[in-house]
């Protein structure tokens, strides 16, 4: 990251970024986030329960990708009133959960009004790796220098058994969050066997190769499904619509994945997805 920086490894992701949060926000605070966000949907109240009590202010946009105006909207609908939760820190998801990627400039944007704004700023990095293979810039320009204060920098979707870094770029915040990580059962005895995955992953880039290969996987499914993509295809997720009778005929052939929103499905590759299974799937979709 070309900086120093204060990491403490983790088992999963909800524990980096609710960590992460609790460094940031404190329990009479708020967050703002997508609708969509993992943090709102998908772990379980642990956000709230590790800030304790911290709120979350949901914010839209396309693709699960917030925006400054977006933020503003939200922001700027809160007085500074002693009744009212005060906002006091920004996370994103990059890539998102519709697997759209953050252009360095985008987040520098989202960087500079939390700045302004007197907030912290916390990226959710689970496909962090999707969204550098993607986008081939360093990693410091998509983080500390767009001005996220912390990144959950995910492993485990990118082939970790189970570690996740929490990476602080101001490393004073690990200072309290190495005590919460310990109150919340997360220091593990054995932790020096998340560091050498960790360490495994980032050897000679594998964590790039990797990331690399899963997309590359998800833009050969893209290029079949054409006109039934829901969302631009830009990491290792694919949405695209497939009536109720489509979706089991997919299901029929072997395959296996998330029903969605209705009439939509989600398919996600992975670092070790076989070229031949890739292939047959995407054959599969062209014969809807």
């Amino acid at each position: 990251f070309e900086t120093d920086v204060a990491v403490l490894w983790v088992p999963t992701g909800t524990a980096a970024n609710c960590l992460a949060l609790a460094a940031l926000c404190p329990p009479h605070g708020g967050i703002v986030c997508h609708r969509d966000a993992h943090i709102q949907n998908d772990e379980g109240g642990a956000p709230e329960f590790y800030t304790h009590g911290a709120k979350l202010f949901l914010a839209d946009g396309d693709g699960a990708k917030l925006t400054p105006d977006t933020i503003r909207t939200v922001l700027d609908a809160i007085p500074d009133d002693v009744h009212r939760v005060q906002p006091r820190a920004i996370s994103i998801t990059n890539a998102t959960e519709y697997g759209r990627v953050y252009q360095p400039h985008e987040v520098a944007e989202i960087g500079a009004l939390a700045k302004e704004r007197g907030l912290g700023f916390h990226m959710d990095g689970a496909r962090f790796a999707n969204a550098m293979a993607r986008v081939g810039c360093s990693p410091a320009d998509m983080t500390w220098r767009a001005g996220v204060d912390a990144l959950s920098f995910g492993f485990v979707k990118n082939g970790a058994m189970s570690a996740e870094a929490l990476i602080f770029f101001k490393p004073d915040l690990a200072a309290v969050t190495q005590y919460r990580r310990k109150r919340a059962g997360l220091l593990l005895s054995k932790g020096r066997y998340l560091a050498a995955q960790i360490l495994a992953m980032l050897d000679d880039d594998l964590w790039l190769a990797n990331a690399k290969a899963a997309n590359d996987a998800a833009a050969r499914l893209a290029a079949a499904a054409g006109d039934r993509l829901v969302h631009p295809v830009e990491a290792n997720e694919v949405f695209l619509r497939a009536t109720p009778e489509e979706a089991a005929a997919l299901r029929a052939k072997g395959f296996d994945f998330y029903d969605w929103a209705a009439g939509e499905i989600r398919l996600v590759t992975a670092w070790d997805s076989p070229a031949d299974a890739v292939g047959l799937l995407a054959d599969a979709i062209r014969e809807l």
